[in-house]
């Protein structure tokens, strides 16, 4: 069994952590809230002081926390993993952050011999509790074997996607799509409300069709029932919607979808939506249609 640090102990992050824990891994954890900890403690787990401390007594080291800031301050920063790390070491961010900065985040580890595996996930809390997760990773070969064991307590579906930043690459094509479907499921139930039309039976109806999806299924439902309580938080989709963008813009693609997708997320958060499941985008599309 490993010794795992793991750092980063959010609606996700706990969840996984509980799930290395029942696996039978002993695990060093760090929060910035005690609180956070403290039900893991409660379930064998050791609290560290810093990332530092974690990692100084692991062999791998999994982060899970917010943005690409939060990510270079637990690796780099004072107290962070770099500076404890023993060499030949496995760092593994599961975070959503920038496919560039995972990429230069790598190349500044490599330089203590701490190999980088980006690997973030899909599936929301629902996923994490269950084990369920989809996951993306990005890195050498030998080290995604490495974390595969560990990958596959947390998740199901696991794909080794390429070099470093691929998995970050193929996490923001992730978001790109469901925050559009989303939106397609939002406006199409306002759609059928405004022409008088029973929303949940056209949402039953497509559920048979081609235009069926998990989405439609689970958000669709949210939609329905005014239902918002956090899975994923739409400030987290607005911030992988912001650096999707900001990967598009570098490379000089044009994604009209995605910038409309991110504009209403954006409205979502500023109308103070932020910590509402990203569902609630069609609190947006209602808003707008019916003005």
């Amino acid at each position: 069994m490993e010794k795992i640090a793991f750092i980063g102990l959010g609606i996700m992050g706990r969840q996984m952590a509980a799930n290395l824990l029942a696996a039978g891994h002993k695990l060093f954890v760090h929060a910035r809230r005690a609180a956070a900890m403290a039900p893991l403690v409660e379930q064998g787990a050791t609290a560290c002081r810093s990332p530092a401390d974690a990692a100084r007594q692991a062999g791998v080291c999994i982060t899970m926390v917010s943005d690409t800031p939060d990510v270079e301050e637990v690796l780099f920063g004072a107290g962070g993993v770099i500076h404890a790390a023993a060499a030949g070491s496995l760092a593994v961010d599961m975070s959503t952050i920038s496919p560039e900065a995972t990429r230069g985040f790598a190349a500044r580890l490599s330089e203590k011999d701490i190999t980088l595996l980006d690997a973030p996930v899909s599936g929301g809390e629902a996923g994490a509790v269950e084990g369920a997760l989809s996951i993306m990773a990005g890195g050498p070969k030998a080290a995604f074997e490495r974390a595969l064991p560990l990958l596959r307590v947390m998740g199901k579906h696991i794909v080794h996607i390429g070099g470093s930043g691929a998995g970050q690459v193929a996490k923001a094509c992730n978001q790109i799509l469901v925050a559009q479907t989303i939106l397609a499921c939002a406006e199409a139930l306002e759609f059928a409300a405004a022409a008088g039309v029973d929303a949940a039976r056209v949402r039953e109806a497509l559920l048979g069709g081609f235009a069926n999806s998990r989405i439609l299924e689970v958000h669709g439902r949210r939609m329905l029932e005014d239902d918002y309580r956090p899975g994923f938080k739409a400030a987290l989709h607005c911030k992988d919607l912001r650096n999707a963008s900001a990967s598009a813009a570098a490379m000089g693609v044009r994604l009209d979808g995605l910038t409309l997708a991110a504009e209403r997320m954006r409205e979502l958060v500023d109308a103070g939506g932020g910590d509402l499941d990203s569902a609630a985008l069609a609190k947006v599309v209602r808003d707008n249609l019916r003005r």
